[in-house]
């Protein structure tokens, strides 16, 4: 599946734009990563100017911060609890940027981008 970052081929008539030439290398789109819970997994990517992105496909473990004492520990992800960006991303434990987490430190909200980031940083919300 790719997904293209270019203009629509059809107008808001309904009608054909034709197209003046083929799609470039950058301007081709990837599929979202949608990390899921369960053993830490990655893959690494080339992107453009010789830059990797590490996208992480599973994962366990998450970097959980604790506002008040300001200390950073690991904690093991027990389940999905909410997310804002799909409801249906709870059923199917898949975590991404702002999604409520249960720990075994307590509910967390995640901070960085799994699929982008290549890991899983989150702020406690409660505590156990």
């Amino acid at each position: 599946m790719v997904f293209t970052q270019t203009r629509s081929k059809r107008k808001a008539t309904g009608g054909r734009y034709i197209a003046s030439r083929k799609k470039k290398l950058y301007e081709s789109g990837k599929s979202p990563t949608l990390t899921k819970l369960g053993k830490t997994k990655n893959k690494k990517e080339k992107t453009k100017g010789g830059n990797t992105k590490t996208r992480l496909l599973d994962s366990d473990m998450a970097n959980v911060v604790d506002p008040k004492t300001k200390k950073a520990s690991k904690a093991k992800i027990e389940t999905v609890l909410e997310s804002p960006a799909n409801r249906h991303f709870v059923r199917r434990n898949i975590i991404v940027k702002g999604t409520i987490i249960q720990t075994d430190k307590g509910k967390a909200k995640v901070t960085s981008r799994p699929g982008q980031d290549g890991i899983i940083n989150a702020v406690l919300v409660t505590e156990k």
